[in-house]
């Protein structure tokens, strides 16, 4: 009962939060005492209550039907539960508990007009209802009849995913047994775009509720989505693939937690918001079924499905990508539930298949899928957290390679030699285990040696492949290398030529950026660079040979002579930027390689000039910049790659999920807008859009370079445009982030810079900086800061942040924000200080009465106003003026200090100043505002008898006091 009192106490005062633990903790207590039900019963309505005014509507419904479980037809209750269920939008549920509050109390006069306005809401509601299913009736009438015009059917399957957004039409489709009709019409629907339609609106009605999404897998069968997603056609295969992982996210829920949970490990940057949302998720979700029958039927069909001859090779690749995706969530446990199947020999299987050898039982691959599922097995590798599952990995792999081995036939080395590449490119750990294997390195070098293509292929990619870690690669280097050197000289074919080229080209590349080390003799850098370019330029030559051209100038690219020589070759860049619009994986690593290489935008580790002293000390070797990366040779090479269109391809190459790629993506586009002039050419090519994406998903350093770029793009170019619609809401978080004193001083100037454009923009943007009340609480530190620039950029942010009525309110409290910014008015060493931080009092006191008192508590309030109204800068003395005008409009005790000092004198003195001045050649209209303001305020304290006219001192007896 006492804990019930301070809950009680609590929610009078408005002190939400202590009441809900008051009132949690009261329940505790009493379910131990086995208190009575009525007591119990009150503690929940009461508990609903507290919810109710957090927002949290659905705890509040859960709260309210206990207690009424407790004690029947309570009439707070009801109401309280009759709320709840109208904020949610359930208003069916909503007027029978009005209607129950009205049959238990029939003089309820609180309830009438709730039960009115409820009423007439499900009046219209059965009434949309019933317009719907007319709609509904007449959509499936033309859709479901073959013998219409195809062009009435395909207006008709596009408005049904139109009423199948809404969720009353949703649900009207579902009871009306239209995914059942969908799933016969596939079977024999031809036309692409009545297909396509019928698959969005499966997807449509998935996400309306987890029961809809059993039924439908219940009625139309797992293998119906495998048939679907069967297509040479991106949108439909898009179409499918996110059904099928919508399907799979309403069933597990396991991406909403991993979302609490992500957002869980950084409480501080949680909004009250989110923190509410994480809450209800963890309130309202029952605990995942680890072995649903549903999901397991998935993920069943996904494994054994991968390797079907019956696929396309575009299926494949989103069957391999599904897998992938759903094997990193930790709920579902499929990299573990893999290991009890032969789904890593399957994606082994997968991984060996090769474009060049094709025979009957091929399975048909794209350019992607090789990438695909070498990452993919990556993923499942690091999904392991201990030894003793990724060493169950490894003995799968391990199977596949042996079984492979143990075949002398051709086409069993060139499946073992293709899939061990495949986890050398993309599952680095995996692959060095095979490679060192006895008997490994030895058949690659013969089958290197050999005449036949395939072999050749196969070998020469292996090999180059093999060189990824350096330190483990020494022995393949010393045996490989002369191989390579023959294959280059001796084959014929260009597809051998260019493979052996590149692993030449890697050897090249094996000192880095270090220009005092050079592996081969002086000029045979740029030789292996020439050859290269002419396979990349040479209109003749195919994808295949472009790909690797673009791979071997990576390489040879960490060298500066080549980067001045690759950008001032037109035809080459060009050959890249089209290479790499294409978006396909495969070339992904070598073209972002090479951008970064070409724009020095690498992460360099600095070395101090203690360590480098020591180390001539000591006789090490000590790395030498080349003179063609200095900063000026870097910016031009950066402004003509960037003229040259290169956002576009990078903006191609985006849409990845490897957060490695995002990174180096993001480093490129950084480096771009480091240079003002650029940032509006990085807009137009849809840079901004990339960046915002990868600000928000990543690696820690890769959001932080996406973050940086977008801040510099924010500080130049019209937020409006540059962010449009919610983007710039978006990206407050990430820019935030940036406010870290453990950053570099430009990164914290930028995003301040950025923040206080962002604030300047609209209500939304705002709130949005507000609500993340730690780096709201940041930018006001760095007003303090030393840094002359980095303090100006941070008082122009708190400005323009004052336009919000929350931001008032936050220095309407009990802290001293209004008294710095009255002690910054009379700082003179900062002339764009003081105008920020007098813009900031002149709109803070034209809201607040509080704010216009708050002045006072700063002793020298007198001199900084008097500073602010006698600054030559007339900005600065028109934001003055408006200041005193607002205090004195706020309060007769106000204005009356205002009076006690030189303020008045000030006011009439520019009151003078502009009469003087209107008679001048050209009145300074600036000016004009001031002396306006000034006398609307004088006129103010006159009508508060606080000053006289001239006219009426004279005509009023003085006594000796006057």
């Amino acid at each position: 009962m006492k804990l019930k009192e301070i809950g009680n106490e609590a929610y009078k005062k408005g002190d939400l939060d202590l009441a809900l633990d008051a009132y949690t903790r009261a329940m505790d207590s009493a379910k131990k005492e086995k208190s009575r039900d009525e007591d119990l019963a009150i503690l929940y309505k009461n508990r609903a209550a507290v919810y109710i005014k957090n927002q949290e509507f659905q705890s509040a419904v859960v709260d309210c039907t206990k207690s009424l479980e407790l004690v029947p037809n309570d009439l707070k209750a009801l109401f309280r539960r009759c709320q709840a269920n109208e904020a949610l939008g359930q208003i069916e549920a909503a007027y029978n508990d009005a209607r129950q509050v009205h049959n238990v109390d029939p003089k309820s006069k609180d309830i009438e007009p709730v039960l009115i306005r409820l009423h007439k809401a499900v009046s219209q509601k059965m009434t949309e209802m019933a317009q719907t299913s007319n709609k509904v009736k007449s959509m499936f009438d033309l859709v479901f009849d073959p013998s219409k015009e195809s062009e009435k059917r395909e207006k008709a399957a596009d408005n049904l995913v139109y009423l199948a957004r809404d969720k009353a039409g949703a649900e009207i489709l579902f009871k009306e047994g239209s995914v059942q009709q969908i799933a016969k019409l596939m079977k024999i629907e031809k036309n692409h775009s009545i297909r396509l339609s019928l698959i969005r609106c499966i997807g449509e009605i998935s996400k309306k509720d987890r029961e809809y999404v059993v039924t439908i897998l219940a009625n139309c069968g797992v293998p119906f989505f495998l048939e679907i997603l069967n297509t040479n056609d991106e949108e439909t295969l898009n179409a499918s693939s996110y059904v099928i992982q919508l399907i799979l996210d309403r069933l597990s829920d396991a991406h909403v937690i991993k979302k609490v949970k992500e957002m869980r490990k950084n409480p501080r940057m949680m909004t009250s918001d989110e923190r509410k949302w994480c809450n209800k998720v963890e309130n309202e979700r029952s605990d995942l079924i680890r072995n649903s029958k549903e999901i397991t039927s998935i993920f069943n069909v996904l494994t054994s499905n991968c390797t079907s001859r019956t696929l396309t090779g575009e299926a494949r690749d989103a069957i391999v990508g599904l897998i992938m995706k759903n094997c990193k969530v930790d709920e579902l446990e499929w990299a573990e539930k893999m290991l009890k199947t032969d789904a890593y020999e399957r994606l082994m299987e997968v991984a060996s298949e090769m474009t060049e050898y094709r025979h009957e039982s091929s399975m048909e691959i794209t350019d992607n899928t090789r990438t695909v599922v070498g990452v993919c097995m990556a993923f499942c590798y690091e999904a392991m957290y201990d030894d003793k599952r990724r060493n169950a990995i490894c003995e799968h792999v391990d199977k596949f390679i042996q079984d492979k081995l143990l075949d002398p036939s051709m086409e069993s080395k060139v499946r073992c030699t293709v899939a061990i590449t495949t986890l050398l490119k993309n599952a680095v750990d995996l692959g060095m285990g095979q490679i060192a294997k006895e008997g490994v390195i030895p058949m690659m070098l013969e089958m290197a040696k050999s005449d036949n293509y395939v072999m050749q292929v196969a070998a020469s990619e292996a090999l180059i492949a093999a060189t990824a870690k350096k330190k483990d690669s020494s022995q393949i280097l010393q045996q490989g290398i002369d191989v390579l050197k023959q294959l280059y000289k001796s084959s014929k074919n260009d597809h051998i030529k260019v493979r052996a080229l590149v692993g030449m080209c890697k050897l090249g590349a094996s000192s880095g950026h270090d220009a005092s080390l050079r592996p081969f003799a002086d000029g045979s850098t740029e030789k292996l660079a020439e050859a290269c370019r002419r396979f990349l330029v040479n209109p003749g030559k195919d994808r295949d040979l472009r790909k690797w051209a673009a791979e071997g100038l990576s390489f040879l690219s960490l060298d500066a002579d080549v980067k001045e020589k690759l950008v001032d070759d037109e035809a080459a860049i060009k050959a890249l930027i089209e290479l790499a619009k294409e978006g396909k994986q495969d070339c992904m690593y070598g073209i972002i390689t090479l951008l970064v290489n070409l724009t020095n935008s690498y992460e360099k580790q600095e070395i101090m000039p203690e360590m480098i002293e020591l180390a001539k000390f000591a006789k090490h070797h000590i790395p030498q910049d080349h003179e063609l990366d200095d900063l000026d040779f870097v910016d031009k090479r950066v402004f003509t790659l960037a003229n040259s269109g290169i956002t576009y391809a990078l903006v191609a190459l985006s849409k990845t999920e490897s957060k490695n790629i995002k990174e180096l993506i993001s480093r490129v586009l950084n480096a771009i807008c480091k240079n003002p002039e650029l940032r509006g050419l990085v807009v137009q090519q849809g840079g901004s859009k990339a960046l915002c994406s990868m600000a928000l998903e990543g690696n820690e350093k890769g959001m932080r370079q996406a973050s940086q770029a977008l801040a510099r793009i924010g500080i130049t170019q019209d937020p409006s445009i540059a962010f449009p619609g919610q983007r710039a809401v978006d990206i407050v978080r990430p820019i935030c982030q940036l406010l870290n004193s453990e950053y570099d001083g430009l990164e914290n100037f930028e995003a301040l810079m950025c923040l206080g454009n962002l604030a300047a923009l609209n209500d939304s943007t705002r709130n949005r900086i507000l609500k993340e009340s730690d780096f709201v609480t940041q930018i006001e530190s760095y007003m303090f800061e030393d840094h002359m620039m980095i303090r100006r950029a941070a008082v122009q942010c708190f400005t323009n942040l004052c336009v919000s009525p929350l931001h008032v309110k936050r220095c309407e409290g009990k802290n001293d924000k209004i008294k710095y910014c009255v002690l910054l008015c009379g700082d003179d060493s900062d002339i764009e200080v003081v105008r920020a931080a007098a813009g900031a009092l002149a709109m803070v006191t034209s809201q607040s009465e509080t704010c216009c008192r708050k002045v006072f508590d700063s002793i020298q309030w007198s001199e900084c106003l008097l500073n602010l109204l006698s600054n030559p800068d007339l900005d600065i003395v028109l934001r003055g003026v408006v200041i005193v005008k607002n205090m004195i409009t706020s309060g007769k005790d106000i204005a009356e200090k205002l009076i006690e000092t030189q303020i008045m004198e000030c006011l009439q003195a520019h009151i003078f100043k502009a009469q003087l001045d209107e008679g001048s050649y050209k009145p300074d209209d600036q000016l004009k505002k001031v002396r306006d303001a000034a006398k609307e305020t004088l006129d103010i304290a006159h009508s508060m008898k606080l000053i006289k006219t001239k006219k009426e001192v004279d005509d009023s007896p003085q006594s000796d006091d006057d």
